[in-house]
Parts: structure tokens; C-alpha cells; sequence
């Protein structure tokens, strides 16, 4: 990126380093709520991995270890993420849509689930695994982010321009629902229509629409895409007690969060399945208390409502980047929202991960970069306010 630019020039801030003027114009109001959530997530997941109350990773420490390792991997690719010009950003997204349909493409003829849930898993030498949906969000948003751009400036038809977009979500979308992931399927949906309400289409029409399209398109998914287990968790939590096994995960799990307390419960531990990640929220409910899971919710309100308002800001300039901020916002608020609904009973069950938190290297990474374009947004909208 370049920092010397014009608009320094005629301050004077090209005198100062590069680094200084990378540190200077870096956005730590999104970086430090990021930073604090990952901590906070190291501690409880190593309290969660050496006891192994309800997790399904063993093999500790060296699972810690990984995590760490996903955490510093992702650190160095948010920070690589943070140099490039627009132009190099704009590649760089299209490089990362194509790379993740491949990998979804592959994930068809070799995939695997390494624990549970959906075939949605490749195996890497050395890395163990990862799962290509998660890449595939940040692709569809820096790649439909311009298109957005371009019909709000009249380049672009909006028939055209929505024909462009539903060929881009539409294509992830078929891939990750067929494995099948009802969660990451989720997630580019609600990514879709953020951005889409933030162009400019009415709520009442989105909702219309979407309510058309789920009248067709539940039956089908419910007979040829949905597995058992998905099946059973959506009716126990229409239905409270329609099967007792599937209604366990729950049950466990709310009371995990309940027996936290005000401060945590000191020690003591309630079996949740998959506590290490999709129900590490328990953990935290369990280890600090109200006062630890409101803190989680509050730096994540925190972080989204600010990366929301810069998104406001950035797109006098480029609303192009504009929109690709609100899309992976809308990403890591539908994570928020449905994992820490799921665990409380108040959402059905999907198995999407807490954002920063939950153990799985893939996530982690994949957050890391989401987090690493955000920053590179912000970064040019305040070299530009110079």
C-alpha cells in the first residue's frame, strides 16, 4: 500500500517511516475487540482440551498447539492482506472465488468429515485439514462487492447486475448445501441479502422473496439435500422432546450455560458434545460466568457496530469496498448470532463455529483474513483522510 501518496505529501506525513504511518493510520478500535476475543477463547479452550468434558478432540496438548499455530498463521496473513492497493485487492478476491469453488469442486470427489456433520473437508499434508466454505465466503464478497458497486453508480443494469450476483453466491451455495452444510449455507444467504438490503432493496420486498423461495425450496431440500441428523435437529427444536437423544446436545448444553453463574462455576462441568467448538460458548458460561459471556457478546457488538460505521464512511470513496465490508460483517454476525443462539436454545442447532473463538484451524484462518481485508478497507480510507 502506498503511503505516500498526494494527500501526505501536501501534510507532510510522507517524512514519517512506513512503519510509522502503517501504525499510525491502523484501525485498532477492529483490531483490539479481535485480539481480546482470541485470547479469551485460547484460555477456555485449554481449560476445555486438558479436561476433555465433552470434547471431541483429544491428543493434548498438541491440538492446543495447532490452535495457536492457526492463530499465528492467520495473524500473518492479515497482515500481508493489510499492504496491497485496491487494484492488487480486487485480484486477490477473484483469485480466492476461484480457489474456493476448485476446492469445493474437490471436496465433491474427496471429501471427508473428520468428526461430524457434512463431507465438507479436504485433507492437507502437514495441516491435517480444511474446509473450503469458509474461503468461499470471502471470495463471493469481494467479488459481488463491485458488481453491487456498479449498478448503484448505473454502470450496470439491475437485472444484469443481480443475474452477475446470484451466479456468484448461487454457485458456493449449491456446492456447500449439497455436502450437505446447512450452516455455511446460512451464512451466504444472510451475507446475499445484507448487502442486498444496503443497496437499496426494501425489507418487505427481500422478505417477500425470500419467503417465496423458501415455500419451494424447503420441500426439496427436506426430501434430497437435509441428512438425518440435520432432520432431527431442526424438529427438536420446533418440537421440544420429539426425540430425546437428538433433544441431549441441548438440554446439556443450556444447562452448561446456566451453570455458570454470575463469575463462572469454579471447576465444575456439565458434558457437552463438541464443547471445543461449535458449543465452546458453554465452556465460557461454564469458566466466567454472566460476566465472561457478556463480555464475548459485548466486544463482538463492539467490533461489528464499528466495522459497520467505516464501511459508512469508505463508501464516499469506494463503494465498492463498501459493500464487500458489509457482506463479511453480515458473515461474522450470523456466526455470532446463531452459534450463541444455538447453545442457549433459542436457534436450532447448525454447527457453525464462534468467530475467534471456537477450536478448528480453517475458521481461524479464514476469520484472520476476513479480519485482514477489513483492516486493508480501513486503512485506505484513512490514508485518503490525511
Amino acid at each position: 500500500m502506498d503511503w505516500t501518496d498526494g494527500s501526505m505529501r501536501r501534510t507532510g506525513t510522507a517524512k514519517k517511516s512506513r512503519a510509522d504511518l502503517f501504525f499510525q493510520m491502523l484501525d485498532y478500535k477492529m483490531l483490539v475487540p479481535v485480539l481480546a476475543l482470541v485470547i479469551i477463547g485460547l484460555v477456555v479452550l485449554n481449560t476445555v482440551l486438558a479436561k476433555g468434558y465433552g470434547a471431541v478432540i483429544f491428543d493434548y496438548p498438541m491440538n492446543f498447539y495447532k490452535q495457536i499455530a492457526a492463530v499465528l498463521i492467520g495473524m500473518v496473513l492479515a497482515s500481508l492482506l493489510c499492504l496491497f492497493e485496491p487494484p492488487t485487492m480486487r485480484l486477490i478476491g477473484g483469485a480466492i472465488y476461484v480457489v474456493s469453488i476448485l476446492l469445493l469442486i474437490y471436496v465433491k470427489i474427496d471429501g471427508y468429515r473428520p468428526v461430524a456433520g457434512a463431507d465438507s473437508w479436504i485433507r492437507l499434508p502437514l495441516f491435517g485439514s480444511f474446509q473450503p466454505s469458509e474461503l468461499s465466503k470471502i471470495g463471493v464478497a469481494m467479488v459481488a462487492g463491485p458488481v453491487f458497486a456498479a449498478m448503484k453508480r448505473g454502470e450496470l443494469s439491475a437485472f444484469r447486475g443481480f443475474a452477475r450476483i446470484a451466479f456468484i453466491y448461487g454457485l458456493p451455495f449449491l456446492f456447500v448445501i449439497t455436502e450437505p452444510d446447512l450452516g455455511t449455507s446460512l451464512v451466504l444467504l444472510f451475507m446475499f441479502l445484507s448487502t442486498t438490503f444496503v443497496w437499496g432493496v426494501r425489507w418487505r420486498t427481500i422478505i417477500l422473496s425470500l419467503s417465496g423461495t423458501v415455500f419451494l425450496l424447503i420441500p426439496l431440500a427436506w426430501q434430497f439435500i437435509l441428512n438425518s441428523s440435520q432432520k432431527e435437529r431442526i424438529m427438536t427444536f420446533l418440537f421440544r422432546g420429539y426425540d430425546k437423544s437428538a433433544s441431549y446436545h441441548i438440554d446439556q448444553s443450556i444447562a452448561a450455560v446456566a451453570s455458570g453463574g454470575l463469575t463462572g462455576n469454579q471447576g465444575s462441568t456439565v458434558s457437552v458434545p463438541v464443547k471445543e467448538s461449535d458449543f465452546i460458548f458453554t465452556a465460557i458460561s461454564e469458566q466466567l460466568g454472566l460476566i465472561g459471556t457478556s463480555l464475548i457478546m459485548l466486544l463482538a457488538v463492539y467490533f461489528i457496530v464499528h466495522t459497520l460505521r467505516v464501511a459508512g464512511k469508505v463508501s464516499e470513496r469506494s463503494p465498492d469496498e463498501s459493500y464487500i465490508m458489509v457482506a463479511l460483517i453480515a458473515s461474522v454476525s450470523f456466526h455470532f448470532i446463531e452459534n450463541i443462539g444455538m447453545t442457549v436454545g433459542l436457534l436450532p442447532i447448525t454447527g457453525i463455529p464462534l468467530p475467534f473463538i471456537s477450536y478448528g484451524g480453517s475458521a481461524m484462518v479464514t476469520n484472520f483474513m476476513l479480519l485482514g481485508v477489513l483492516l486493508n478497507y480501513s486503512l485506505n480510507h484513512n490514508t485518503y483522510s490525511l
